[in-house]
C-alpha cells in the first residue's frame, strides 16, 4: 500500500486541474482578455505573473523557478521516506504541492505564471488555480498544528 496515498492523490489531480485550466486559458484567450461571469464582482481575466503572489517581486521568475522546485522535490521527498502522516497533514502538504509544482512548472516553461480568476469585488489581484491549492494546504496544516497544540 503506498504510504500517505491522500498527499499523491491530492497532490496528482490537484496538479492536472491546474495545468488544465491554464492551457484553456491560452488556447482560448488573448492577453488581457476578459469575460465577465458576474459583471463587477468575478471575471476570468488572462495575465502573465512574473513575480509571487499578489505580483510581489515582479520579474524575479528566475529564483522563483528554483524555489518552487526546491519546495516541490522537499515535498516528495518529505511524503516518499517521510513519516507517515495524518490524514489531515497529508491533504494540506499535497495540496501545497499542486500549486507550488503547477507554478513551478509555468515558470520554468514560460518564465511566468498563468493567472486568471479574477475576484473584483474587493480589487483582489489575479490569481489561478495553484494559488488557491496552496492557500486551501494551509489551511489544512494550520488546523493541523491547532490539533496537536490542543493535545
Amino acid at each position: 500500500m503506498l504510504k500517505n496515498r491522500f498527499f499523491w492523490i491530492v497532490a496528482i489531480v490537484g496538479l492536472i486541474l491546474d495545468r488544465l485550466t491554464k492551457y484553456w486559458v491560452e488556447q482560448n484567450f488573448e492577453l488581457h482578455e476578459t469575460w465577465s461571469l458576474w459583471a463587477g464582482v468575478f471575471h476570468f481575466t488572462y495575465v502573465r505573473n512574473t513575480g509571487a503572489a499578489f505580483s510581489f517581486f515582479t520579474g524575479g521568475s528566475g529564483w522563483l523557478r528554483w524555489l518552487s522546485l526546491a519546495v516541490s522535490l522537499g515535498l516528495i521527498g518529505y511524503a516518499w521516506w517521510g513519516p507517515r502522516l495524518k490524514a489531515i497533514e497529508q491533504l494540506g502538504w499535497g495540496f501545497v504541492l499542486a500549486g507550488a509544482f503547477g507554478n513551478g512548472i509555468d515558470r520554468f516553461l514560460f518564465g511566468y505564471v498563468v493567472d486568471f480568476l479574477d475576484f473584483r469585488l474587493i480589487q483582489f489581484p489575479v490569481f489561478n488555480l495553484a494559488d488557491i491549492f496552496i492557500n486551501i494546504g494551509i489551511i489544512f496544516l494550520l488546523i493541523a498544528s491547532f490539533r496537536e497544540a490542543r493535545r
